[in-house]
């Protein structure tokens, strides 16, 4: 057999594969039917109604492109934050902006610091341009900062990512700790400061735009997926200094915006009622999750994000035997992927129906495997 690859050897080597497995794959390899969707982070309250609106509106325009500048939900991000245009690019929810990050700044055999254990997304883009991992790993379930601030130092990497609120254990840092992280990484490395779930934590961790604006080395990224309830719209923003910004002009993909996505985010940032609606749902359901937890005589990690991490009290095979157990009963949740992480389970927030469901079938599976 020829040992021809068309393919570049970086891509040769790497393995096809997917860094998070969806229900819908589970439900076709186990013939299975999910009645509770609270595993990928989702936001199963959905969008407002004014959101559905927007989008159903722009419908009939689908057959243009969307501005390629995407210069309205520029605008509007930019009122919104109180910040210039100029300090925005736009992309296909942060998982296509962590890509274009990386491959912007990081050649073959780069080193790249991040927490073992954080969101492997941003691992998989790591691994598609050749860039090296260097791992840090967690220390009371937070991401390592004075950990990330020494490996920088050692590797001089020209990328570091940190996450806050975290994921996968919905932790978090205060405001003035993160600003610190930023402020001390060196202008030679290119923090991604992660801000997903920037609106479901508390105000104290969530930095100021004026604070971290000035420095060209920090690129704060955010979506629509999860406050706003858009995943499946797939809508993200970066924030930084407009020459930083300027430079995804480069190599993005200047038609990839869905137009009746993009009309749904600009709709979402006008209806910030729903918001505090949403989001006060999500703080109840944190609570209520935390709750279910602790009727079972297990522990919820505080929370800043919507889902919470349980501790399972056991290992990777415990906890991976309580995610199997779920899923046989048609309830979908995930769990982090690395030790000692892995001893925990992450259930997202959702509807009353769905709490109900895990409620009661909980118990249930605990029960079964002892």
């Amino acid at each position: 057999m020829s040992a021809f690859s068309r393919f570049t050897p970086l891509v040769s080597a790497l393995p096809s594969t997917v860094p998070f497995v969806g229900p819908e794959a589970i439900e076709r390899q186990r013939g299975l039917t999910v009645k509770a969707r609270i595993g990928a982070n989702e936001n199963g309250f959905g969008p407002a109604p004014s959101v559905l609106t927007a989008m159903r509106d722009a419908g009939g325009d689908i057959w243009k492109y969307s501005d390629p500048e995407n210069h309205d939900l520029k605008q509007a991000l930019a009122a919104h934050l109180g910040t210039s245009a100029a300090n925005i690019a736009i992309g296909g929810g942060i998982d296509e902006l962590l890509g274009q990050i990386v491959r912007m700044v990081i050649e073959p055999g780069a080193p790249v610091v991040t927490s073992l254990g954080g969101y492997p997304t941003f691992n998989f883009h790591v691994a598609g341009f050749g860039g090296r991992l260097v791992t840090v790993p967690y220390v009371n379930d937070h991401e390592d900062l004075d950990g990330l601030r020494d490996a920088v130092k050692r590797e001089n990497p020209p990328l570091v990512y940190f996450a806050n609120p975290d994921n996968p254990m919905g932790s978090w840092w205060d405001a003035d700790r993160v600003v610190a992280f930023a402020r001390a990484i060196p202008e030679t490395t290119l923090l991604v400061l992660d801000e997903a779930y920037s609106e479901t934590g508390p105000a104290s961790a969530l930095p100021s735009i004026a604070s971290l604006i000035d420095l060209p080395n920090v690129i704060r990224t955010r979506t629509f997926s999860k406050a706003y309830g858009l995943a499946g719209a797939r809508v993200g923003y970066a924030i930084s200094t407009p020459g930083t910004a300027l430079a995804f002009d480069k190599i993005r993909n200047h038609f990839g915006m869905n137009r009746m996505a993009v009309a749904g985010a600009i709709a979402a940032l006008k209806d910030q009622d729903y918001l505090l609606e949403v989001v006060a749902k999500i703080h109840a359901a944190r609570e209520r999750i935390a709750g279910i937890a602790d009727a079972n005589g297990l522990r919820a990690l505080p929370s800043a994000t919507n889902f919470v991490a349980i501790d399972a009290g056991r290992d990777g095979t415990h906890a991976r035997a309580i995610v199997d157990g779920l899923m046989q009963q048609g309830i979908f949740i995930r769990m982090p992927g690395v030790a000692p992480l892995n001893r925990c389970i992450r259930v997202s927030v959702g509807p009353a129906a769905d709490m109900d469901l895990f409620e009661a079938a909980f118990p249930e599976v605990l029960k079964s495997i002892g």
